[in-house]
């Protein structure tokens, strides 16, 4: 499979080196695509530096102003799919997804599965270094969803994700509503309303240590009221003939 890694950024010149440098150093080929929204600490001057010595797998798409996660993530798909991608991941660029767990997602793809999820709550709860605070409103967000939605995925709000290019072929993308917190949640539900598989790996998420979380109030209340109006939208497939 030709794999394509979405990294959305901003303000992470602390990480991206590194993230870049490490991505390529595992075997499988990926190619990464870095979404900037026009990141002040200069993110996208590094990457277009380091592009020198990747040309043909490292890719910027650059943006203006802070504009999503989820804008990101789209726009990212549409990128990869027009290109003709094969698996599309989504991760973080701050090191809080282990790289090295990649292949397992891929491995999983491999096997079948329509979608792989790094789960942190799949087989208890692996969290390093996160406040009670936060851990509780985390872990608590997914049982929240699992119980509005009947989904059967325990980590609903994972950000570390791996997509057959055909369930991103098949959903909607311009009806993808919620841009933050929320679009993990609606992703995974809408892939799984029109019948695709999900298949949960458990990871060990990781705190940052560089760098500052981009989580905000507003964005845990889009999510908190998006996941209600899930349950009474009806999910079509996009007509792709």
């Amino acid at each position: 499979m030709r794999k394509l890694i979405i990294i959305p950024t901003y303000n992470e010149r602390e990480n991206i080196e590194l993230m870049v440098r490490k991505v390529f150093s595992l075997p499988g080929e990926f190619s990464l695509l870095v979404v900037d929204d026009g990141s002040p600490d200069g993110t996208a001057a590094i990457v277009r530096q380091l592009q020198a010595d990747h040309p043909d797998r490292l890719f910027l798409l650059e943006r203006e102003g802070k504009l999503g996660l989820g804008t990101a993530y789209l726009a990212g798909f549409r990128w990869a799919l027009e290109r003709g991608y094969e698996a599309i991941y989504e991760m973080d660029c701050d090191f809080s997804h282990d790289p090295d767990d990649l292949l397992r997602l891929t491995a999983e793809l491999e096997k079948g599965a329509d979608v792989a999820v790094g789960s942190r709550y799949v087989s208890g709860v692996n969290v390093v270094n996160w406040p009670m605070r936060r851990l509780l409103l985390s872990y608590f967000a997914s049982r929240y969803v699992r119980c509005v939605t009947r989904m059967p995925v325990r980590d609903a709000t994972a950000g570390f994700v791996a997509y057959r290019a055909d369930v991103l072929r098949t959903i909607n993308l311009d009806k993808v509503r919620m841009k933050g917190y929320g679009f993990q949640i609606e992703m995974k539900y809408t892939a799984w309303k029109l019948g695709f598989g999900i298949k949960e790996v458990s990871i060990i998420f990781r705190d940052r240590t560089m760098g500052t979380s981009k989580m905000s109030g507003s964005i845990l209340g889009e999510a908190f009221w998006g996941v209600l109006g899930l349950r009474f939208r009806r999910f079509d497939k996009r007509q792709t003939e």
